[in-house]
């Protein structure tokens, strides 16, 4: 008997591994969580991904400091479901949290803002499972999900006019990673990369003057792709504005 084509062994390896990849989309990592104190028990607006008062109220107030998840500022607003491994005190859907800060703790992926970890508790069963310090989790990456908001770009309060212009975004929806920002310099007619400053904020010296025509690079599990954002930021910027891409990323 001969053997099967080559073919036939490719086939029976898109036949055994399709499944396998379709799961582990969806699949969920095993990890612990522990929660961190604060005003208020929502998050802090001195996060390492740089949000400011953005990073202490998002979504409710129910964020994360995180550490292998940080990926050097890149993971800085991704959304998780974080489920509680500890089913008589756990409800079984969990938390829903933003990334908006770096923690490392003891074996843990997620230090949860106090609020968000309450949230993991079952009625009357917070003060039960705070007590226990650190839990064990199971979470997976979800899309983001911001009704009635679009894409924002926040001229972050470091910069000044005209020398240094640093820039983060916010309502940043879906489950894709900004991973490169560009600004079009109009002098040269070309486009200009922005540095990465530290967490979510990117930056660049000397700007070019006039309204600020910015493209973003987003990679996610369907590749990369660039979004034209438009001359969104107003030629008369300056720290703290605060405008409205009229897009959403999905």
């Amino acid at each position: 008997m001969g053997f099967p084509p080559k073919s036939y062994w490719y086939l029976l390896c898109v036949i055994v591994l399709l499944p396998a990849l379709c799961h582990s989309q969806d699949a969920y990592v095993r990890s612990r969580a522990t929660y961190y104190g604060s005003p208020n028990s929502i998050g802090t607006p001195t996060g390492a991904c740089g949000f400011g008062g953005y990073g202490r109220t998002i979504n409710d107030g129910s964020v994360s400091g995180v550490s292998r998840l940080y990926r050097n500022g890149t993971g800085c607003g991704a959304c998780y479901q974080v489920r509680c491994k500890v089913p008589q005190l756990c409800v079984e859907d969990g938390v829903n949290v933003v990334v908006t800060d770096y923690g490392e703790g003891d074996k843990t992926d997620f230090i949860l803002s106090t609020c968000a970890y309450s949230r993991l508790a079952r009625p009357n069963a917070a003060l039960k499972l705070l007590a226990y310090g650190v839990v064990d989790i199971e979470y997976r990456r979800i899309p983001c999900q911001y009704p009635g908001h679009n894409l924002m770009v926040k001229v972050h309060e470091h910069s000044w006019v005209p020398e240094y212009l640093a820039l983060i975004f916010l309502y940043q929806a879906g489950q894709n990673d900004i991973t490169a920002v560009e600004v079009f310099q109009a002098d040269c007619k070309q486009w200009r990369g922005m540095q990465k400053a530290y967490g979510a904020v990117w930056d660049m010296v000397n700007p070019s003057p006039g309204a600020i025509n910015i493209r973003v690079q987003v990679s996610g599990s369907a590749g990369q792709t660039w979004v034209q954002l438009g001359s969104v930021v107003s030629s008369e910027w300056k720290a703290g504005d605060v405008y409205d891409t009229s897009i959403k990323l999905n």
